[in-house]
């Protein structure tokens, strides 16, 4: 990406486009034509099954305050008593909390270049999809990457942190 592109991105959009570039990753941010604020919204301007998305859920931590990123399948629920099992006690994040702490608004939370550092979880369900999306610091803004690429961004484990999935029943 070049200066001048770089340039007219959202301003945490270029945070995140210098974070990917610094660590050498391929995958520049995309913008998107429409809002991918929620998972789905997510899938349905990619064009991608709502799995491959992985999206960035904040947990505050008690008593320190700072926070904890999961990231998770867009299918998937993250199971919260997993989370406290191996972050310790967690609380639910406001949009103030999650701005101040990431530096993102959300539904637009990235899952790299944090204000400040999080402690980051990914969970496993994750390793179905060969190509990922995530969300690069604007409800608008994407990239693309695989779990090794997520691992590697993040320095983080691959763990068991969603809620069972549902699988239906056929009769």
């Amino acid at each position: 990406m070049c200066g001048s592109q770089l340039h007219a991105l959202p301003e945490a959009v270029q945070r995140v486009a210098r974070f990917l570039q610094d660590a050498g990753h391929p995958h520049a941010p995309r913008m998107l034509d429409g809002a991918a604020r929620t998972a789905q919204e997510a899938a349905d301007q990619l064009g991608i099954l709502v799995g491959q998305v992985a999206k960035s859920v904040i947990f505050k931590r008690k008593p320190e305050g700072t926070h904890v990123l999961v990231v998770a399948a867009g299918d998937r629920r993250v199971d919260e008593k997993k989370v406290a099992a191996l972050a310790g006690k967690i609380g639910r994040a406001d949009a103030e909390f999650v701005k101040a702490q990431t530096g993102f608004s959300i539904g637009g939370v990235s899952p790299v270049a944090h204000a400040h550092p999080p402690l980051v979880l990914i969970d496993r369900s994750l390793q179905r999809f060969d190509v990922l999306w995530a969300a690069a610091g604007h409800p608008h803004a994407v990239f693309a990457l695989n779990l090794a690429q997520l691992q590697a961004l993040t320095q983080a484990p691959v763990v068991d942190i969603a809620e069972a999935a549902q699988e239906a029943v056929l009769t």
